[in-house]
């Protein structure tokens, strides 16, 4: 297979800083390969290095003649002046030309541009939408080689999966960075790490990148601890998560199994219930016959949404459905239309809204952090403030850094740091993975792990959301909350049914027209024993905090427990298999 772009001895550095330190590598034709690494430590160097965009220090970059590429990085601009048929759809002379092109209109669907409006300027859009204008038009190209930086940041999870189901029909080759985990192991044959002016190379996407760093870690007895640990956690859960997310990685599964065999699963479902029951009581935060508006949309309309002690909930909807709202309201930071909202007496509430909150520019990292709390205690972790603002990406060297000289992203993880130093029982996250890094998402899921309260999540990053939380609900645009069983991949079919035309959807035919009847009956008979067997986890999580110092009681209610979860996960496929009947 011929490379179409080579680099060799390619060094780059700014400042005195060495952020490529002679690395050399190829890209073959149609090969697709992620790239990943700490914030600030060369990824965008990299593409760009790779793409022409920057020269290097020293080395050589080659390409081959006649090369099609197209380049979209965070600093991509869009002409002045122009609208956004004009960015996306310059190669087309008239409406009906790209209309009757399935694939282009498929981009164009796909990212919601139409929906942006084709004669508007792209001078009025948000870096978000001016992003999703740049990549359609990168997309619509016939190219030999596509190279994205952070493609997914403002895409809703429809949108991700869009993405990544149009990269994988594609025959051109792929280098893209990025921070969505589900993405880069559906989308990449190949991992490239960027770390300490390096690139190291692994066959496979994020599940085989894990195993090589955990087994790596084994190998190597200097490697500190902390690091050992987390990726042996990551690869357990990778290794045992729903069928949902198993991708059928390529590392040999003998040996991952070797790695996690005493490593527990990532959280204590009741033993952490009982804390947070403890912790708040049997009140929280519930919603009685509340209508909420956004502007003059709908956002739920006579809604009842109980939040119980010990709850971890995603909520998940396209964008400008209303979940920035509805979190809002559950913050007491907007007043509901109609109804009522009700607050337990011993909450203390954090939201990690998407806005940057005034910090004290005039401290330093660490003095922002110690301002709230000089110690923490998340579940059974005590770490002081500078641990804490460690995990979160700022190492000891960074924690000295004027906080008015942060970036964007470092701004933002500082606000999560001070969050969480207030020890709240309720977190309400909004898009929490926007500009971390993989490592950095790592630690914050390892915190969240312990972490004894209720939660409420709104994230794109459906990897997270499968993570943190135990159960899905989704905003759909009908003024109600749905709870879905089947998760996120629920969600998307979901979607993805409601998008077809009624006239498009054939009639059932006549033979199987009393199959078709017998699905749907199955599909509400599971659905049923869906909802009974959850009410039953419920007593048992209230059961097990009921008898907390009765060891024989605990152990003949955790049987039980998992007993009654096998049964869940087993109604539960079998409800998505019945459902895709019905569809």
């Amino acid at each position: 297979m011929a490379n179409l772009i080579n680099l060799e001895a390619v060094s780059k550095s700014y400042g005195v800083r060495p952020l490529l330190d002679s690395v050399s590598l190829g890209v073959g034709e149609g090969e697709r390969i992620g790239v990943v690494g700490l914030n600030g430590g060369g990824k965008t160097t990299l593409l760009e290095v790779l793409s022409g965009l920057a020269e290097p220090d020293s080395g050589r970059v080659s390409q081959v003649r006649g090369l099609r590429l197209a380049v979209v990085t965070q600093r991509t601009e869009l002409a002045e002046g122009s609208t956004i048929r004009d960015a996306v759809l310059a190669g087309f002379d008239a409406e009906h030309e790209w209309a009757a092109d399935a694939r282009v209109r498929s981009i164009v669907e796909g990212l919601g541009i139409t929906e942006l409006g084709l004669d508007n300027p792209t001078g009025t859009l948000s870096g978000g939408e001016r992003r999703r204008v740049a990549l359609a038009a990168a997309l619509i190209g016939d190219l030999d080689l596509l190279v994205l930086d952070e493609p997914t940041n403002h895409l809703d999870v429809e949108g991700v999966r869009w993405l990544a189901d149009h990269l994988l029909a594609r025959r051109s080759a792929l280098v893209v960075v990025t921070h969505d985990r589900w993405f880069l192991d559906t989308v990449c044959g190949r991992t490239w790490e960027v770390a300490d002016g390096r690139v190291e190379q692994y066959e496979g996407g994020y599940a085989d990148w894990i195993f090589a760093r955990a087994e790596r870690a084994r190998l190597a007895a200097s490697m500190e601890e902390k690091r050992r640990n987390l990726a042996r956690k990551e690869l357990a859960w990778l290794q045992r998560g729903a069928k949902a997310r198993t991708l059928k990685p390529r590392y040999r599964i003998e040996a991952a199994e070797a790695l996690i065999a005493d490593v527990p699963e990532p959280r204590n479902t009741a033993e952490l219930m009982s804390f947070a029951k403890r912790r708040l009581g049997k009140t929280v935060l519930e919603l009685e016959d509340v209508t909420l508006k956004a502007g003059d949309k709908t956002v739920v309309e006579g809604l009842t949404w109980r939040i119980g002690p010990g709850d971890r909930f995603g909520l998940v909807g396209v964008n400008g459905s209303g979940k920035t709202t509805l979190l809002k309201l559950l913050a007491g930071e907007r007043e509901p239309v109609a109804g009522k909202r009700i607050e337990g007496k011993t909450v203390r509430l954090a939201h990690l809204s998407q806005e940057l909150d005034e910090l004290p520019g005039q401290l330093r990292v660490l003095e922002a952090v110690e301002e709230v709390s000089a110690r923490v205690v998340l579940g059974k972790q005590e770490l002081s403030a500078s641990q804490l603002a460690e995990k979160l990406g700022f190492p000891p060297a960074r924690q000295w850094t004027p906080v008015e000289d942060l970036s964007g992203g470092e701004r933002r993880r500082l606000q999560l740091a001070r969050l969480l130093m207030a020890e709240p029982n309720v977190l309400l996250l909004d898009e929490p993975t926007n500009d971390l890094d993989i490592d950095t998402l790592q630690q914050l899921e390892d915190l969240l792990d312990s972490w004894p309260g209720t939660m409420v999540v709104v994230s794109h990053d459906r990897y997270l959301v499968e993570r943190v939380t135990d159960a899905v609900y989704a905003l759909f645009g009908d003024g109600r909350i749905t709870h879905l069983p089947g998760g996120i991949d629920e969600y998307l079919s979901r979607r993805a049914a409601a998008r077809v035309p009624v006239a498009a959807k054939p009639a059932p035919k006549t033979s199987s027209a009393a199959e078709f009847r017998a699905a749907q009956k199955e599909l509400s008979r599971l659905e049923r024993r869906l909802d009974q067997l959850h009410t039953r986890e419920t007593k048992l999580h209230g059961q097990l905090a009921e008898h907390a110092t009765d060891p024989d009681k605990l152990v003949e209610l955790n049987t039980e427990l998992k007993t009654v979860r096998a049964e869940i996960e087993d109604v539960e496929a079998r409800w998505l298999e019945t459902s895709e009947l019905v569809e």
